[in-house]
């Protein structure tokens, strides 16, 4: 009768634990899946080590200070040694007056990165020197691709909140608590012209279309000498 009854309650523990990890599942994806907010990814693994060993980079340029990750004043990446395929990606970053940096995803090539790769622009936008800025260069667009759905950027000097979901073609980009970017690779097929008829750069002549959905996650360093600032890197796959 006590095995039994031992029998009965391990089985009851198993079952609850199972459940309660189904319950949390379903907490962290539900909204990933559908990004309808900023996810809570406190849990989640970092993007990078404490100590940058999972990371390629130029120790004069990027470093860990007081939790933030920054670079010094070289336009240099900072490279996963991991490629990435289906992940969201959480983060902040805090943008110097008239910053210009990104977040580089599906990188198949990080000695020639710009056609090689997505980039979702980050910039300040209110800065004298982008305030005329083509819309497909504002922050949290694709980068020469797409424009912004709307403006949801702080100030310069303020910490921004931005996850980036990547599934395939499929990208989607919230900026504290806005949808500010959704497209399918698939429709830029053109390496001249965009869907809404803007122009692509000329420096990237490879249509999203053809380009790879999965590779390296990079930051871009201090474009023009100024310098972003992140923190709370914060990644996991999705299927």
């Amino acid at each position: 009768m006590k095995l039994k009854k031992h029998n009965l309650c391990e089985a009851i523990a198993v079952h609850l634990v199972a459940l309660f990890a189904a319950i949390a599942t379903a907490a962290v994806t539900g909204p990933v899946d559908a990004l309808q907010s900023h996810p809570d990814s406190k849990s989640w693994p970092s993007l990078f080590a404490a100590d940058l060993s999972d990371a390629v980079y130029s120790t004069n340029v990027w470093s860990w200070a007081g939790g933030e990750l920054s670079p010094k004043d070289k336009d240099e990446v900072i490279w996963t040694k991991q490629d990435y395929e289906n992940f969201v990606l959480d983060l902040e970053f805090k943008s110097e007056p008239d910053a210009n940096s990104g977040v580089i995803v599906y990188c198949t090539n990080p000695q020639d990165w710009i056609p090689n790769a997505v980039e979702i622009q980050l910039l300040d936008d209110a800065g004298p020197k982008w305030t005329n800025a083509v819309s497909n260069w504002k922050c949290a667009g694709i980068f020469g691709h797409s424009a912004p759905l709307k403006s949801a950027l702080k100030k310069a000097g303020e910490w921004n909140r931005m996850t980036i979901w990547c599934r395939g073609q499929s990208i989607t980009v919230l900026l504290n608590g806005a949808t500010v970017t959704d497209i399918n690779m698939q429709d830029y097929k053109s390496a001249k012209k965009n869907p809404d008829g803007s122009d692509v750069p000329s420096w990237l002549p490879r249509p999203l279309a053809e380009l790879a959905t999965r590779g390296r996650i990079g930051l871009q360093g201090a474009h023009g000498g100024i310098p972003t600032h992140f923190r709370n890197l914060k990644i996991i796959p999705i299927k």
